[in-house]
């Protein structure tokens, strides 16, 4: 059965290709974008990722977008052109020039290490220059064609890294409701879509920690497709939740094996490179009780002893999902570390602030966040 899929996806693409470049060749297609994603690295390592695609066509998200408006423009987000085998420089602050080559699916991804010690331009984030030398042919090669991709590098004095989930942990997403899940997706934009109620303001309560230098790096893990980045990144600035990498996965069948497809070895493996990237830095983990999360956080633990903090996990209010995670809770005793299974974000700020990961004068300030959240809904 992989086999045929694997058949059946290459020829899918293949054949996606041949039209891009016969639309190209009759200037039927859009101008090219270059996007590059949000990364991480440290002084001595960058990663820089991103995607270069004919531009989708799809504006900014307003509060009065049409449910159709947002059906189309999730449809231009599936619906894309990317861009392979296209010369790309990437420019970091220290004056170097690194070239590479867009792969089949258009993403270019980079591993480098910088000649100087970089200087964030705001906290945490580090921009990375990246440009457009030469498209393939047909396609037309845009004079000037750049953008900046910004790579988070925690400083020394971060006390801990939090590591958060996005769906049912962050914004509303029902996953465990196909139906409802459907239609939130499909039919909202980053305006419409909602967070769970005082996620921003305890989201900025652990970014802050107790040296009060808003200096602690979040990293999203997620097993939506990287075709949704825009919307996420949107949602969160829009929101006011920290911003972070995006840790999204590849939605094409061909670049997927069994394992690497599931969501369990996909959040997984995205935890572990950010725990080897980062061997001193501590981690909070957090996530609901929807899917996996207990589990692949209970594996993080047993893997990396010592490492994480604590675990708070968002009760989707089922009760078979909420006894596993007691399951779950109850193995981790020997491990001292405290996973909660937790009703809303307040019981999450009272814990922090009991183990010292925040101010006890932050919970009267997440308890508001998410009174005007709930009265909002």
């Amino acid at each position: 059965m992989d086999s045929f899929l694997n058949k059946l996806s290459g020829w899918a693409e293949s054949t996606d290709e041949s039209l891009t470049r016969l639309r190209a060749r009759l200037g039927l297609l859009h101008p090219l974008q270059l996007v590059p994603y949000r990364s991480y690295g440290t002084p001595e390592r960058l990663y820089v990722k991103g995607r270069l695609l004919t531009d989708k066509g799809i504006g900014e998200p307003g509060d009065d977008d049409s449910r159709w408006r947002n059906l189309l423009n999730m449809y231009r987000r599936f619906d894309s052109n990317e861009i392979a085998g296209a010369q790309l420089t990437v420019h970091p602050a220290d004056g170097s020039a690194h070239p590479i080559l867009t792969d089949e699916e258009g993403y270019f991804t980079l591993n480098l290490a910088p000649q100087m010690l970089l200087a964030p331009v705001d906290f945490l984030w580090h921009p990375v220059d990246v440009a457009l030398q030469q498209a393939p042919a047909p396609f037309l090669t845009p004079p000037n064609l750049r953008s900046s991709a910004m790579v988070l590098i925690p400083p020394p004095d971060a006390e801990y890294g939090i590591i958060s989930d996005l769906d049912d942990t962050v914004i509303q997403t029902s996953a465990t409701d196909l139906l409802r899940m459907a239609r939130t997706v499909l039919l909202r934009n980053a305006h419409s879509r909602l967070p769970f109620a005082g996620v921003a303001e305890f989201y900025r309560q652990l970014q802050l920690g107790r040296n009060g230098r808003r200096n602690n790096p979040f990293f999203y893990v997620s097993s939506s497709p990287w075709n949704l980045y825009d919307l996420l990144d949107d949602f969160l600035a829009l929101n006011g939740i920290p911003p972070g990498p995006l840790l999204l996965r590849d939605a094409s069948l061909k670049r997927q094996t069994a394992a690497a497809s599931s969501h369990h070895a996909h959040k997984l493996q995205e935890i572990e490179n950010l725990l080897l990237t980062y061997p001193l830095l501590p981690f909070v983990l957090i996530g609901d009780s929807g899917q996996e999360d207990a589990n692949i956080y209970r594996e993080v633990v047993r893997r990396y002893p010592g490492r994480i903090l604590a675990i708070y996990i968002r009760d989707v209010n089922r009760a078979d999902r909420a006894a596993l995670v007691e399951q779950v809770r109850e193995d981790l005793r020997g491990d001292k570390v405290e996973m909660l299974l937790v009703q809303d974000t307040v019981q999450a700020a009272e814990h922090a602030a009991s183990t010292g990961l925040i101010f006890q004068e932050a919970i009267p300030a997440v308890a508001a966040d998410k009174m005007k959240d709930e009265g909002e809904d």
